[in-house]
C-alpha cells in the first residue's frame, strides 16, 4: 500500500522535482557501491593477513625474510619468535597476540565484513525492488 501512495504522489511531482530524486538515487546507489567494494577490499586483505599468519606458523625459527613496513617498502627479518604477532586493530594502532589470537581476530574479522556485505546486498535489493514498484505503476 505505501509504495502504491508514493507512486501517486511521483505522478504529481515536476520534472525538476523528479530529476533531484533521480539524482539523490544516484548518490544512493553510489555510495552503496563504494561501500561494497571497500567491504570486498578489506575482506580480501584478511583474507591475505590469515593466509600470511599460516605461512608464518609454518616457518622455522631463525628464518630470514622480508617483513612489510608498508606496502612497496620491506626489510630483511629474521623470525626469533612464531608464536607472537602483532595485529593492526586500525588508525595506526596495533596489538601484540598470540598466533592462535591472531588467526581468530582474521577469522572474526572476514565474518563481520561478509555479514555486513550480505547486509548491504539486501538492503540494495530492496531499494531496487521498491524503485521498481514506483516506476511500474
Amino acid at each position: 500500500m505505501a509504495s502504491s501512495k508514493i507512486g501517486v504522489e511521483m505522478e504529481k511531482l515536476s520534472v525538476e522535482q523528479l530529476k533531484a530524486f533521480k539524482e539523490q538515487t544516484d548518490l544512493e546507489v553510489n555510495l552503496l557501491q563504494d561501500s561494497l567494494n571497500n567491504i570486498r577490499t578489506a575482506t580480501s586483505r584478511l583474507e591475505i593477513a590469515s593466509s600470511a599468519l599460516q605461512d608464518l606458523s609454518n616457518r622455522p625459527l631463525g628464518s630470514q625474510m622480508l617483513v612489510p613496513l608498508t606496502a612497496s617498502l620491506y626489510v630483511p627479518g629474521t623470525l626469533h619468535d612464531a608464536d607472537k604477532v602483532l595485529i593492526d586493530i586500525g588508525t595506526g594502532y596495533f596489538v601484540e597476540k598470540t598466533m592462535g589470537e591472531g588467526k581468530d581476530y582474521c577469522e572474526r574479522k572476514i565474518n563481520l565484513l561478509k555479514s555486513n556485505f550480505d547486509q548491504l546486498i539486501e538492503v540494495c535489493f530492496q531499494d531496487s525492488l521498491l524503485l521498481l514498484s514506483l516506476f511500474h505503476m
